[in-house]
């Protein structure tokens, strides 16, 4: 099938997407407000952008009406995040906090989550997430015209792991058991794992 992208409305478009850009990891970004609000929400338009600096990238569409999530609103305002990884122990609740809460009301609050406070930012972390990555805002971009999007680019200033999880210098996937995002409703668990070392391309030939 060959899909003219001309043609697709905007639902179309997002359910091709995310049903083909899968498994997708989720960033639960905390932020607060200039008046400090903490606003909870997680994203999984997320991934690694520069290993150094290191630095995280999220897009975080806006609302209808081109009006930008309290996220994105608060990130550009404060210029600092922290983003706490989805796992099987906490998808739950990262799930309740995705509701469509009205500015000015704390997801963390009316979840019951346990704030904790942060090494390098105001921002508090999560602590029913077991790795945090405290950012500060390095780079912000608006995608669509009008405005779909926020992208989001966060240099990383400090990391925290829970210790069960790092093992010689190395993150224990089958302890994380982190859940990545799917379309639709769907959420993923770490299924088969398998290795295929890099290939070396020949000296001969170069």
């Amino acid at each position: 099938m060959e899909i003219e992208i001309g043609r697709m409305g905007r639902q179309e478009k997002y359910k091709l997407l995310i049903g083909c850009v899968v498994p997708r990891p989720i960033a639960w970004i905390s932020s607060i407000s200039a008046e400090g609000v903490i606003n909870v929400a997680p994203f999984s338009f997320f991934n690694v952008a520069c290993i150094d600096p290191m630095m995280i990238s999220v897009s975080v569409g806006r609302k209808a009406g081109g009006v930008p999530k309290d996220t994105a609103r608060n990130i550009r305002e404060t210029g600092e995040f922290v983003v706490n990884m989805v796992d099987v122990y906490n998808v739950d609740l990262a799930n309740q906090t995705s509701a469509d809460y009205p500015s000015g009301i704390s997801e963390a609050e009316a979840v019951g989550l346990t704030l904790v406070p942060a090494k390098t930012l105001k921002v508090p972390r999560i602590g029913e997430s077991r790795i945090h990555f405290e950012c500060k805002l390095h780079q912000a971009l608006t995608f669509g015209e009008p405005a779909q999007a926020d992208f989001l680019i966060g240099e990383v200033l400090h990391v925290q792991v829970a210790d069960e999880l790092y093992r010689d210098g190395k993150i224990d996937i089958e302890t994380f058991a982190p859940v990545s995002r799917l379309a639709g409703h769907s959420y993923a668990r770490i299924g088969e794992q398998f290795e295929r070392p890099r290939p070396v391309y020949p000296a001969e030939h170069r």
